[in-house]
């Protein structure tokens, strides 16, 4: 089992009302984390949304990044512009 910190940005912290938590499980890429809360139900289905940005220790990635012990990762709406 692997740890991780998952930070939450935006829409996404104000509909879960957390900005961050600790997730345990048997993750290989960031996706697996994403698919683990998005499973939990709830407020969490958000995450399931086909444009969510994401990032592991701080550097924009793609959801089938790899993942050690540790990381920190973060979910984030897409950013629109004007």
């Amino acid at each position: 089992m692997m740890k991780v910190k998952v930070m939450y940005f935006a829409r996404y912290r104000e509909l879960l009302g957390v900005d961050a938590e600790r997730v345990e499980g048997a993750f290989k890429v960031l996706d697996d984390v994403r698919q683990a809360l998005v499973a939990k139900g709830g407020q969490y289905e958000v995450l399931a949304e086909q444009n969510l940005m994401c990032a592991r220790n701080e550097e924009l990635c793609k959801l089938d990044e790899p993942l050690e012990e540790g990381d920190e990762v973060a979910f984030f709406p897409p950013v629109t512009g004007g």
